[in-house]
């Protein structure tokens, strides 16, 4: 137990650390300099506007992440289901890897304009469309790595059992390409809550973070901006729980091994 309390606490302490002393020097640079707000507030000025706008905050940080979660859900479901045709069908692979590259190509600064003259701006459909796509790349690439690394034995032994492709691809191939899985998933995370806020700079609902970070911004209330930016440790949130879920699909292996 000592062990274990004292290995979190060399894993935690670091980064607390640095972050304190981070804001500690901003602290002092922005006041001893007398720098202007509009080029930094000062910390204790944006935790006095976060403090003032907590309500506000927590409902565009609801509406982003709402739009980010499904976003990556979404593309995380057609990256994995894309990946397992891609590894089955080489000529799905060709077009799916081509496809995938050029989606990830296309800067969501053009891409979130077109989707919001294509569907309509009164529904945060186009901002949902531009996370999945955000989402679908990695999670493609990962996952499709990870399936093509299964040990030739494996595949081997499944086709003498007389298994079907989709068969050796449930039971061999998707256990094997976890890892990979979550690896893609871990970029992905924090790309969907960015690519939701960014998405709101160009119209549409304005209930989000990014909708609300440009109307303070813009009304030169910008301690109230940063208040806003720091609602974006939502990403933080959604990488924490990508992690915690590989840990969970971690432990059963981990169990079934220690009882042999």
């Amino acid at each position: 137990m000592r062990t274990t309390g004292s290995s979190m606490l060399k894993t935690v302490a670091p980064p607390v650390l640095f972050g304190v002393t981070i804001l500690a020097l901003w602290q002092v640079l922005t006041v001893a300099a007398g720098v202007p707000s509009f080029l930094l507030p000062a910390p204790t000025a944006i935790a006095d506007a976060f403090s003032a706008n907590v309500d506000a905050i927590l409902k565009a940080a609801n509406a982003t992440g709402a739009n980010a979660f499904i976003g990556l859900l979404a593309g995380s479901v057609l990256g994995i289901a894309a990946a397992i045709v891609a590894v089955r069908f080489a000529v799905v692979d060709g077009l799916l890897g081509a496809l995938a590259a050029g989606a990830a190509a296309v800067p969501i600064v053009a891409l979130a304009p077109l989707l919001n003259s294509m569907y309509s701006t009164t529904t945060d459909l186009p901002r949902r469309l531009v996370a999945a796509i955000v989402v679908f790349f990695p999670v493609f690439v990962s996952t499709a790595k990870g399936l093509r690394q299964v040990p030739r034995v494996q595949s081997d032994l499944m086709t003498a059992y007389a298994a079907t492709g989709w068969q050796i691809t449930r039971t061999v191939r998707l256990p094997a390409a976890l890892p990979h899985l979550f690896t893609g998933l871990r970029i992905a995370a924090p790309g969907a809550v960015i690519a939701a806020i960014i998405a709101e700079y160009f119209g549409g609902l304005q209930h989000g973070l990014g909708s609300r970070i440009t109307s303070a911004a813009a009304n030169t209330a910008y301690p109230r901006a940063w208040a806003y930016v720091v609602a974006m440790v939502l990403g933080l949130v959604f990488l924490a729980a990508v992690l915690l879920l590989e840990q969970l699909t971690r432990r059963p292996r981990t169990t079934l091994w220690r009882s042999k």
